[in-house]
């Protein structure tokens, strides 16, 4: 009876592996349809008041950011790719990989040198008063900085190495004989990048510029301080300020809209591209070499994102942390460094293991629901944190209230918050958030290995489990190590969803560095965000070494 039962089951699909699969993508996708289901529940709705009052202005404004940062990341993503992709000019070889540096700054870390260098008090208007002798803020104009013109900077600098990275590769796999016959044809050098190179490169550019618009939508730390009411801002507003969930939870069904709608965008703009190599041996690019003033124009248009998006801010927050010494001996900034390290290393350990046994489990039982459920995996990748954060900590409410109860009615005593009052949650938002990441690492590298050496094991007795332990761990311990460090790295940046799912009083790097900040103490800040910078970094090096 049990073995006819098994064999129904696993003619169904339903499996060991088939069933890990459902679950890890229920856990992911949960946080998502708890963020609509609330927004439709009844209850307190305050849809027709937000829409009669802020939400028209948190709209326009995230729209506004959304369209300025995705020219500014498309238009100097694409130019310093193309340069360095194409030709030879002063300092290319160098440009090449320090355009990747701005990943490893967070924005709002961004946000906080730049405010800390053009402000008042700040070296440039210092400098500029002691210069011509003006004596107060009346008798010259300067840009506001605290705007939301900033922001597009400030956010542009840090997100455009997602077009970069994706518009270099693609100018590089463009075939050499196109570019050759449009030389010959008489097509300078403008022609061939508008008639030949961009449209090519359209379908990457457009991959990495929706990315940057994504997280423009999902920014707090930038917009935040610079106090520009967006989507993100207003659910901390909706819910925190106003504690009304339900409003919170529209808010972010609005977010994932416009989220969705970008990615639906971004496939639709491609799907009927085709783009195909004209013969099976490429020849070697040579590139052009420039020289004079096209040299030293080339030099500044990859020097100027660099500058802005790296040099500027470790310089300012670099500077400031020296003259901050003792905030390096603070113990407050050793608990948070500890937490933060428990907590992402945590998260990356649990995320990179589903991520594995979602992958060997959807190749090795073939059965079509896990491959079905596989996409949906990826889908918090593209959810804020903060949209992430309230679909989180809203069922998990409930559920450690359920917990109380019970374990209080069976041994009298109340537990308190077992799953919000721990670092369970932010675990599982990281997880869930950078999922997608480690399942893309995970099944890149399973796909390369031989179908025959698994078979073999097999044939040889080894279980499922032991040929994923014996022959295929061994052979993607490289591409599992990045991964963990990828997840980590992005953990220890997340903003949003470590403010609403940590336990009171406790640090992580991300939220001691927005709390001193928010204070304006930007100097004391600058060790905890020195710290962040530097484990971006690592993931940076990784990242450039594996692009080489």
């Amino acid at each position: 009876m049990a073995q006819a039962l098994l064999i129904r089951v696993r003619r169904a699909g339903l499996d060991v592996w088939s069933a890990g699969a459902a679950a890890i993508a229920l856990l992911v996708a949960g946080p998502l349809l708890a963020v609509v289901w609330l927004a439709l529940s009844p209850g307190d709705q305050i849809w027709a008041h937000l829409w009669s009052t802020t939400l028209p202005r948190y709209l326009s404004n995230s729209l506004l950011l959304m369209a300025g940062v995705g020219l500014t990341t498309a238009v100097t993503g694409t130019a310093a790719a193309w340069l360095v992709a194409m030709y030879r000019f002063p300092g290319a070889r160098w440009l090449e990989w320090l355009l990747l540096l701005p990943l490893a700054i967070p924005a709002y870390i961004g946000a906080y040198a730049l405010t800390d260098f053009l402000e008042y008090a700040g070296p440039v208007q210092s400098g500029l008063r002691s210069l011509f002798g003006w004596s107060s803020a009346r008798d010259y104009w300067f840009p506001e900085i605290r705007s939301r013109g900033a922001a597009i900077v400030v956010l542009g600098a840090a997100l455009y190495p997602y077009v970069y990275l994706l518009a270099r590769a693609a100018f590089r796999d463009q075939s050499v004989c196109a570019f050759d016959v449009a030389r010959t044809l008489g097509a300078g050098p403008w022609r061939r990048f508008f008639r030949i190179g961009l449209p090519l490169a359209r379908p990457a550019i457009a991959a990495g510029t929706a990315i940057a618009m994504m997280e423009t939508v999902s920014d707090f730390g930038v917009v935040e301080f610079f106090a520009v009411q967006t989507l993100t801002t207003g659910i901390f507003t909706t819910w925190l300020e106003a504690g009304n969930a339900s409003g919170a939870a529209q808010i972010a069904v609005v977010i994932l809209g416009l989220v969705f709608l970008l990615v639906a965008l971004e496939k639709s703009s491609r799907r009927r591209s085709r783009f195909y190599r004209m013969s099976r041996q490429q020849r070697p690019r040579q590139k052009e070499t420039l020289t004079g003033w096209a040299g030293w124009t080339a030099f500044l248009v990859c020097f100027l994102p660099f500058a802005g998006g790296f040099l500027l801010p470790v310089g300012v927050i670099g500077t400031l942390a020296l003259h901050n010494a003792q905030e390096w001996a603070d113990p407050a900034l050793l608990t948070a460094l500890g937490n933060t390290l428990l907590v992402a290393g945590s998260a990356a350990a649990v995320t990179v293991t589903a991520a594995l046994f979602l992958v060997y489990g959807v190749r090795l039982s073939g059965q079509r629901l896990p491959r079905a459920l596989l996409p949906v995996t990826t889908l918090g990748y593209a959810a804020p944190g903060a949209v992430l954060g309230l679909g989180i900590l809203m069922p998990l409410a409930q559920l450690d209230h359920w917990l109380a109860d019970g374990v209080e009615a069976l041994t009298g005593v109340d537990p308190g918050l077992i799953l919000t009052g721990s670092a369970f949650a932010i675990v599982l938002a990281y997880g869930v958030r950078f999922f997608a990441i480690a399942q893309g690492a995970a099944d890149s590298a399973l796909g390369r290995i031989s179908p025959s050496l698994p078979m073999a094991a097999r044939s040889l007795g080894q279980t499922a489990g032991g040929t994923l332990r014996h022959v295929h761990l061994p052979m993607i311990s490289g591409s599992v190590g990045t991964a963990l460090l990828l997840v980590f790295v992005d953990s220890v940046k997340e903003l949003p969803a470590t403010l609403l799912l940590r336990p009171f009083n406790v640090d992580t790097l991300a939220t001691r560095v927005y709390g001193q900040a928010s204070l304006e103490r930007i100097g004391d800040a600058a060790p905890p965000a020195m710290m962040v910078i530097g484990v971006g970094l690592a993931a940076v090096l990784v990242l450039a070494r594996s692009n080489r």
